[in-house]
């Protein structure tokens, strides 16, 4: 799965859980947090999208994520590991 398809899933999930962002044009550099996600937010998209990507990944190893972009590329190169 190509990033771009990462970041499209991680976009899916963020308006089902925050349905105002709907017409929210999403960037890269888009942090969730400044999106109006609060903790539970964040951690049920996270959990979305590893779900849809059939990923198990610690928790601890997404820490390092600032935005949405960081996210698709640890998911990304989790994904490639499998």
């Amino acid at each position: 799965m190509r990033k771009e398809e990462i970041f499209e899933i991680v976009k899916k999930h963020t308006c089902e859980v925050i349905p105002e962002l709907e017409s929210h044009t999403f960037e890269r550099s888009d942090r969730l947090v400044e999106l109006g996600a609060n903790s539970i937010d964040r951690a049920e998209i996270v959990a979305m999208t590893m779900e849809a990507l059939s990923l198990q990944i610690p928790r601890v190893e997404l820490f390092g994520a600032k935005n949405i972009g960081d996210l698709v590329d640890v998911l990304y190169e989790k994904s490639q590991s499998v």
